[in-house]
């Protein structure tokens, strides 16, 4: 089989909740496992962090807390944005905790029958999803009307909590303003920037996703905690050959070797997330040494020039993570491509198997 994969340290996910539980303490932490994780392996990381003391988890869509409970994941999962209201049943049949934010989908949960905690989430500035805080009050008497249904939570979302404090300051401020005079049990708005730089918006609960995964949302926090990342992209040289100078390897032949120079294939490609674009800045560790791709990124293989190192069939290749006393890191990548690092790691593929270190 090709000798590709991602490996996820478990222990790094653990020791990363563990940071979060005590920054956050006493309030609860819930962590985000939405998009597999962040390419992490949803079942796998919500284990790890519910055995590090996490309270609750997260998800975007309906199909991923099924996944979890199919998983045998009995941990409350919040659902964060409102599935289709036709679907309402199925948020009951696997026992999810729903956010709401429009009356539609406040009634298609009470024609279930079932009783529900709901998080009702206050669009506060983000503008993507949520109720206007001139809404609140209709939304909170629509939902006490019905008496299966409880209001356990009031949230919002930051969309710039790790860029600029000012505006995540007034929305703070427009939050607590929009729910004074509300009696709910627990209150959340921080994510992973907002936990971390915002001591007052960490209220009942915070929801971390970037820093379960060890990485930081800017060097701000950085300086605040410790975290560790928790996945590795690692492959084996599958080939080697001996180039001339002026030899141009790959699609495109969009450079040539400037020197006479070894040349090693590696098995993995833009189809398993290693983006194309990385073609002219790509790099490859190889013996905790960094190399620059010899050509373009290719569907399912890359060149890595090697130059006249001693690299043979079979060596490890590190793409994404640490290998001696060097390191690529997901924010390596996301500079080299004008991205963050988030996009980074939920975008290796399906392709990539994972493997799970302690």
């Amino acid at each position: 089989m090709r000798p590709t994969y991602a490996e996820i340290d478990l222990g790094a996910i653990r020791h990363n909740v563990a940071v979060f539980k005590d920054l956050l303490a006493p309030s609860e932490l819930c962590v985000v496992v939405k998009a597999d994780a962040y390419g992490h392996g949803d079942a796998p990381v919500a284990e790890a962090a519910m055995d590090s003391g996490a309270s609750s988890l997260a998800v975007a869509l309906l199909e991923e807390g099924i996944r979890l409970r199919e998983a045998e994941i009995e941990t409350p999962i919040i659902v964060l944005s409102e599935p289709d209201p036709r679907d309402a049943i199925e948020v009951a049949k696997w026992g999810l905790t729903p956010t709401v934010y429009t009356p539609g989908f406040v009634d298609a949960l009470a024609e279930t029958g079932v009783g529900f905690d709901l998080h009702v989430k206050v669009d506060t500035g983000m503008h993507r999803v949520g109720v206007a805080p001139s809404g609140l009050g209709e939304l909170m008497s629509t939902i006490g009307d019905n008496p299966n249904l409880r209001v356990a939570a009031l949230w919002t979302h930051f969309p710039v909590a790790d860029e600029d404090a000012d505006f995540t300051r007034r929305q703070i401020q427009l939050f607590e303003d929009t729910i004074d005079g509300y009696d709910v049990p627990m209150v959340h708005l921080a994510n992973t920037a907002g936990a971390v730089l915002f001591p007052e918006a960490r209220r009942s609960l915070a929801r971390v996703g970037l820093g379960t995964y060890g990485l930081h949302p800017n060097d701000e926090t950085r300086s605040v905690i410790e975290l560790r990342p928790a996945m590795r992209i690692v492959s084996h040289v599958s080939h080697i050959q001996r180039l001339g100078a002026g030899s141009r390897p790959s699609y495109g032949r969009i450079r040539a070797l400037s020197h006479d120079s070894t040349v090693a294939t590696v098995p993995i490609g833009y189809a398993d997330g290693y983006p194309r674009r990385l073609s002219q800045e790509g790099t490859a560790l190889i013996g905790g040494e960094p190399y620059p791709l010899a050509g373009t990124v290719t569907m399912d293989q890359i060149v890595v020039d090697v130059g006249d190192a001693d690299v043979g069939v079979g060596d490890e290749v590190v793409l994404l993570g640490r290998q001696g006393d060097s390191e690529i890191s997901a924010d390596d990548w996301a500079r080299a491509l004008g991205t963050i690092s988030y996009e980074i790691v939920c975008g290796i593929g399906p392709r990539v198997p994972r493997r799970y270190v302690e």
